[in-house]
């Protein structure tokens, strides 16, 4: 019988984790819950073979996750049983995998399977976020208007993630064309004056050795360079994999100007939207905020939620221990002082998290603003530079002529 790790809350808030011997993940996670312990992660303990297949099994992205939930919360809204509304998904959507997907939710609800235990039994394509979301609209009765606001977070989450996105393809196509721009000057032009140096007999000056040598090195190495390109991309993410590397990694990135600002704002933005809708469909605020930090990357704040989530147990609030440790921005940490007080803080976290979209929105467009500028100039005094050095051989060997 196949192994499984797990990361689990128990009903104080306390984490667990442990591995168990059992069938699949679907009856560990019903054996989990029978003990009273709400499931965050759970994964095969099987080596790199397990993990190739489960990964194969993930057949859905996020946009059919969002548009899926969508459509079945209008589906139940209009008064349609949950069989039936998977149903009539299944026969609507002409993506084969999603119809897959909903055909086996459907068979599970109609075997008397909740909700949540069938999307927990989907191997993993829906997240522990979403799935403990849907078990808590379960319990309170409003499972339609749980998988609206599942669905407003996710269209959210995937507008700020288009939106850094967006931002960055015309940065990103300008630097392709500038590199290509430098290879071509190297690999096509550069050999056409070596020749005529070659000619003349003349010494090269150091920079046109140096640009010379560029340029042979992509014309007959290049193929050494991209296999020096992906060892390096290769061992990165091996390294990063590491949760101690990847802890100084994010530590070192928070401390970098205007892109570590922009990270802060992204990542506060990103757990209190979480948090605000984990709290508005009832679930405790110490469960809330164990679940929310799940969505955070970047270590350094989550190391500040871990404490702060310690903290809570102990009866000391959100905001104070927050504060303490520094984790959020002194805005968002003043606003949520201010919704703990008057006991609205899921109200408050969702304008935190208005607020710090729109703070994203406008720290990428400033980060862009330089770097577009940034990397016009660069283009231009690598290009002089090329052309300087060609110029110095030609003058340097005209001397030599008279």
């Amino acid at each position: 019988m196949p192994r499984y790790f797990y990361k689990a809350v128990k009903l104080d808030g306390e984490e667990v984790e442990g591995e168990q011997e059992a069938a699949d993940e679907a009856t560990l996670i019903a054996r989990l819950q029978a003990d009273g312990l709400l499931p965050l992660k759970t994964r095969s303990a099987g080596g790199l073979t397990a993990q190739l297949a489960r990964r194969r099994q993930r057949g859905l992205q996020a946009k059919d996750i969002e548009g899926m939930t969508r459509q079945l919360a209008t589906l139940l809204e209009s008064g349609l049983t949950l069989d039936r509304s998977l149903g009539v998904l299944a026969e609507l959507t002409p993506e084969e995998h999603v119809k897959r997907v909903l055909m086996d939710l459907q068979e599970r609800v109609r075997g008397g399977a909740t909700f949540s235990t069938a999307l927990e039994a989907q191997g993993g394509q829906f997240p522990k976020l979403y799935v403990n979301m849907v078990r808590a609209g379960e319990a309170s009765g409003a499972l339609d208007q749980v998988l609206g606001r599942l669905a407003d977070y996710l269209e959210r989450s995937a507008e700020l993630r288009g939106t850094v996105t967006s931002a960055l393809v015309y940065p990103s196509i300008l630097l392709v064309v500038a590199g290509l721009s430098v290879i071509m000057l190297l690999v096509f032009v550069v050999p056409q004056f070596t020749v005529l140096f070659d000619d003349m007999g003349a010494a090269l000056p150091t920079p046109t050795r140096i640009v010379v040598g560029a340029g042979d090195l992509f014309r007959d190495y290049w193929w050494a360079l991209l296999v020096l390109v992906a060892v390096i991309a290769v061992v990165l993410e091996r390294w990063l994999k590491n949760p101690d590397n990847r802890r100084r990694f994010d530590y070192r990135v928070m401390a970098v100007p205007l892109f570590g600002d922009l990270i802060w704002k992204m990542e506060t933005a990103r757990l209190c939207h979480t948090l605000s809708t984990l709290l508005k469909n009832g679930l405790p605020l110490l469960s809330g905020l164990n679940l929310a930090k799940e969505v955070v990357n970047n270590r350094k704040i989550g190391d500040g939620l871990d404490e702060t989530a310690e903290d809570l147990k102990h009866g000391r609030g959100l905001a104070e221990p927050l504060t303490s440790r520094g984790v959020l921005p002194q805005l968002a940490l003043q606003m949520i002082r201010v919704g703990e007080e008057s006991g609205t803080l899921d109200a408050m976290l969702a304008k935190v998290a208005d607020i710090f979209d729109r703070e994203t929105r406008t720290s990428v467009q400033r980060l862009l603003t330089l770097l577009e500028p940034a990397l016009i100039i660069g283009l231009g005094v690598i290009v002089a530079g090329i052309i300087i050095s060609i110029l110095m051989a030609i003058l340097g060997a005209n001397e030599l002529v008279f």
